[in-house]
């Protein structure tokens, strides 16, 4: 019996019009034609890879989704890097592939230590005056060195500075191979010199301060928990409560960068809930840390 509605097919031809009718009344489920499309997650672990291992081509990712397990071809893993818009073989696309500053940071943190200045206002009586201080910190473990302020940060001053780091580091075990530090027209050209041959001055770029990002960190800190709140009227005073506010700092203020509270605990440490918990405050009440009574 043929169908009237052969007569009116236009769109597709009448064999497929009656596959159609075939599978409505409960014949095979159409299945889409090609390969299968890889899942999601592979597809987001393939770029993870090659997002974290900017040297990795595709070949080697191959290798390491094969250790996790999962099968997948490397000419698949290709035309996946292509439409996200990876190198398939960044290793070949240029000689010297730049590292981001973000993961050259991170990989040399026990090494590197970054430097910049801040200022405070000061009131004399001879007017309105801003002392300068010179910051040195050491990303890995967050130690910092301060300066004495200065009105006149003349380059005698900041290579005196720069000596008084380095014993400073030494007396910490800190052994520094970078220094980050700003394009301040202050530094003299010997500030450089002095580092060298065993530490290298990295300079970041004009208007980026989120390059120096840690010492601008700290330098956020010490203004707002700190300084903000006081109108300091002689450069002893501000000396006094920098001197404070370090060694509120370095014993009792918890670094969450670093994933340490500043407290050593042993393996045969029993948390004491029963003592009463005191609270040391500095400055005035300005600064506040809490800890618990022996008992």
């Amino acid at each position: 019996m043929n169908h009237d509605i052969d007569e009116l097919m236009h769109v597709v031809v009448p064999a497929t019009y009656k596959k159609w009718v075939r599978q409505l009344r409960g014949g095979k489920a159409h299945r889409p034609s090609g390969r299968p499309r890889t899942p999601r997650a592979t597809r987001e672990l393939v770029l993870r890879m090659a997002t974290e291992n900017l040297r990795w081509g595709y070949r080697r990712i191959v290798g390491e989704l094969k250790k996790l397990g999962i099968r997948i071809g490397a000419t698949t893993i290709r035309d996946i890097l292509k439409r996200e818009g990876h190198l398939p073989e960044p290793q070949k696309a240029t000689k010297k592939l730049p590292i981001p500053w973000t993961t050259f940071v991170h990989a040399h943190l026990e090494t590197i230590v970054s430097c910049d200045f801040f200022t405070k206002r000061v009131f004399t009586l001879g007017g309105i005056r801003r002392a300068h201080v010179l910051v040195f910190i050491h990303l890995g473990s967050r130690k910092v060195f301060c300066s004495p302020s200065t009105y006149h940060p003349d380059s005698k001053w900041i290579m005196q500075q720069a000596r008084n780091a380095s014993m400073w580091m030494e007396d910490e075990g800190i052994k520094p191979r970078f220094l980050i530090r700003d394009r301040d027209r202050k530094y003299p050209d010997e500030f450089d010199t002095f580092w060298r041959p065993d530490v290298r001055c990295i300079r970041i770029p004009p208007k980026a301060p989120k390059a120096n990002s840690f010492v601008e960190s700290f330098v956020s800190s010490t203004r707002r928990e700190t300084l903000n709140h006081f109108i300091c009227f002689s450069r002893g005073q501000l000396d006094y409560i920098i001197d404070i506010w370090l060694r509120h700092y370095h014993e009792c203020r918890p670094h969450r960068g670093v994933g340490r509270d500043n407290t050593v605990l042993d393996e045969a440490f029993v948390p004491q809930t029963e003592s009463r918990v005191r609270c040391r405050s500095d400055l005035g009440g300005i600064l506040k840390s809490y800890y618990r009574e022996a008992a």
